[in-house]
């Protein structure tokens, strides 16, 4: 079961182009799901709209296998969300803060104490939410979403500006509330190498229309398809020629020549009659392909 699905969304601010196309998002139950993109490519859209917080225009939404239009008021207490920055009230305290929603939500008081202490902040004390390093505003702001045990959890770039030590503790907090409670999370983020840590399940953006959907293993595989070559040499229009003559194809970019994976073998004879044509190889390795390596050649295609 799809924890979310969304079927050919569209939409459009006024008197501009669209910002998406078809968007087909499939959330498993029970992953955590990085939604990647660079900034502008429509990730804050989808999510909006996903919440109810920008009008439909086309297409449907569907969660926890419910229509979003026909069930919006059931469907949103089960999930929580944090869209962009931290909306705290920065003269109250993190407990004060909580307080306040505990009653909109209407759930057990000692619910409060509960999310505190999960998210890490049991003892803040007095110190009002707007004296808090912008790591404990984010953790506060998970605590908020997640005050009335949503099913869902829906947190865009959650690691905004925050330092490595603030990174960790959001993946870490992240990763112990999907594997503890079974929340399913839905992450978007610009910060591939973070995500790659922590997702299940990927679906990449660009120019509003997805690029790739599918497990973290599925995207990795694809990876191997790609792996390149780098060649460094002193001229770069006799080196072309020279792999063309051997029909692998290659493009330069920022001085350095790629190629695609190759054998050892033909890697050594190409190195070879470089050399003999008095051609000075500098440099020959591998690429290593990581996330933010697939993400470029997706979003570059």
């Amino acid at each position: 079961m799809y924890s979310l699905e969304t079927t050919d969304l569209v939409h459009q601010f006024s008197g501009n182009e669209l910002v998406l196309h078809n968007i087909n998002l499939q959330v498993p139950e029970g992953c955590i799901y990085g939604f990647l993109g660079p900034n502008g490519a429509g990730k804050t859209t989808t999510l909006r709209l996903i919440l109810g917080l920008l009008k439909r225009q086309q297409g449907t939404i569907s969660i926890f296998g419910k229509s979003l239009d026909e069930n919006r008021v059931e469907i949103l207490k089960h999930v929580g969300s944090l869209i962009e920055s931290p909306s705290l009230y920065g003269h109250l305290t993190a407990n004060e803060n909580l307080n306040l929603l505990q009653k909109v939500y209407q759930c057990p008081k000692g619910r409060i104490q509960e999310v505190l202490e999960f998210v890490g902040l049991p003892d803040t004390g007095n110190k009002k939410a707007g004296q808090f390093s912008l790591g404990m505003k984010q953790r506060l702001s998970i605590a908020i979403a997640l005050l009335h045990n949503p099913s869902l959890l829906i947190l865009d770039e959650p690691t905004n500006g925050l330092d490595p030590n603030g990174m960790i503790e959001v993946r870490e907090l992240l990763t112990k509330l999907n594997q503890e409670k079974g929340t399913t999370i839905i992450i978007s983020s610009h910060l591939l190498a973070e995500i790659e840590k922590l997702v299940t399940h990927v679906g990449i953006i660009n120019k509003g229309q997805i690029m790739f959907q599918g497990t973290l293993e599925a995207l990795k595989a694809k990876q191997q398809s790609v792996l390149s070559i780098i060649l460094e040499t002193n001229d770069e229009t006799k080196t072309i020629q020279t792999l063309a003559d051997n029909n692998i194809s290659a493009r330069v970019e920022n001085g350095k020549i790629i190629l695609p994976t190759i054998s050892k073998q033909t890697l050594a004879n190409i190195n070879a009659q470089l050399v003999g044509k008095g051609i000075e190889v500098h440099g020959i390795r591998s690429v290593n392909n990581d996330l933010e390596a697939i993400f470029m050649d997706l979003i570059d295609n």
